[in-house]
Formats: C-alpha cells, structure tokens, sequence
C-alpha cells in the first residue's frame, strides 16, 4: 500500500504541476496555492523516505533495529500529518477561491 501510496502522489504533484498555471490566474490568493504545493512536496518526500526505509528493513537484516522501527513509524505519522494539512489546503482553494472549477455565465449559454 505504501508503494502505490508514494506512486500516486508523485502522480498528483505532476498533475498539479500541469494545472498550475491555470488556476494561479483565477486566485484572489495566490499564496495559499504555492504554501499547497511546497507542502505536497514536503509530504511526497516524507512518504519517499518511509517506502525507501521500510525497503532496507525488509531486504537489509542489519537495518532491522527497534529505533529504525520507530523512526518509520514516527515518519508515516508525521507524513499522514501533513498529508492531512495539505487536503485542507485544497479544499480551501476550491471551496473559498474556486481554484479550477468552470463558473458558467450568467445565462448558462455554454450549455445550450
């Protein structure tokens, strides 16, 4: 779970990259997009270094040690954390910005 984990986040920040360009010219605050996108990265990299360590623990016997233990445990935290943090950084850009979501006019005239 932790391989597909770290594969689709570095999957989400690609496609967050493409579409950053789009929705930093919508936003009344930018910052909130750029403080989303510096903390994806932190977790990515949280979730990187866990799969990299639970990896040496399952093939490297040497590495299996309770403070090596308790080091990924503490990492899978911390990185749940922050991935936490970063949904509720998303939702505040569409839910209080409308970051990427299509406004129709007033008419609706797009849809007939």
């Amino acid at each position: 779970m932790l391989l597909l984990g770290v594969i689709g986040i570095w999957i989400s920040i690609y496609t967050g990259d493409l579409a950053d360009g789009i929705v930093a010219r919508q936003l009344c605050d930018p910052t909130i997009l750029k403080d989303h996108e510096n903390h994806a990265y932190t977790t990515a990299w949280i979730f990187t270094a866990a799969l990299v360590l639970e990896l040496l623990m399952r093939y490297i016997d040497i590495i299996k040690t309770r403070i090596v233990s308790v080091i990924l445990v503490l990492l899978m935290l911390f990185g749940t954390g922050m991935l936490m943090y970063v949904g509720h950084l998303g939702a505040e850009l569409v839910y209080q910005q409308a970051a990427g979501v299509n406004i129709p006019s007033g008419d609706c005239a797009e849809f007939e």
